[in-house]
């Protein structure tokens, strides 16, 4: 009897022996999948705070700054309400110092520049020493413009030989000066007559 129970025994520990021995690999797979999963998690974890910062931060689209946005350079003036324009050639740049120059002025300037057109359709501009200038291609300028604190300036370079001559003289021997004041009344038919006059003349050449 003793040697039956004694088998009995050795059978059972053989039969635990056995699951056991199955049960180690499934149990060893269950942890690595577990070790696994732990890993993939942290990894997630640790990429998902960037994407989610790249997410929030979208490209910076290029800037465009346009001439005569609020992103140019401001106009400066002068003494005396001169409007600084860098020296240039062609009606942009003049118009640029008329729409700079103060106040009333600002309405004599577009009243002399619209004459000087309609005088002579073939003008020349430019702006040279933060004066607009108007001439005749190969002749040269005949007249220029410049904003004092007071009055408008209109400089004839060849003013001593116009008819009848501008009443203001001038340190130059030729040129000869009419300034405008707030309130004057512009001359326009005689104004002109000087333009077209001073327009067939040979121009002043710096």
């Amino acid at each position: 009897m003793d040697s039956r129970v004694s088998a009995g025994k050795a059978r059972q520990k053989s039969k635990t022996a056995s699951r056991t021995t199955r049960a180690a690999p499934a149990a060893r797979a269950t942890k690595a999948q577990k070790t696994a999963a732990k890993s993939e998690s942290a990894a997630t974890s640790k990429a998902s705070p960037k994407a989610s910062r790249k997410s929030k931060s979208p490209p910076k689209a290029a800037r465009k700054v346009t001439a005569g946005t609020s992103e140019s350079k401001p106009l400066t003036l002068l003494a005396g309400g001169n409007p600084r324009i860098a020296k240039a050639d062609g009606d942009a740049p003049v118009q640029a110092y008329i729409d700079g120059m103060p106040g009333w002025k600002r309405d004599v300037g577009r009243r002399l520049d619209a004459l000087i057109v309609r005088s002579v359709p073939q003008v020349r501009k430019a702006v040279k020493w933060n004066s607009p200038f108007y001439g005749v291609e190969g002749q040269g300028w005949f007249l220029g413009i410049h904003t004092f604190t007071h009055y408008v300036k209109v400089a004839f370079f060849r003013g001593t030989s116009l008819r009848p001559m501008p009443p203001g003289a001038s340190k130059s021997k030729e040129t000869r000066y009419i300034d405008i004041r707030e309130g004057d009344a512009l001359d326009e038919p005689e104004l002109a007559k000087w333009v077209k006059q001073a327009a067939a003349l040979p121009g002043f050449r710096p």
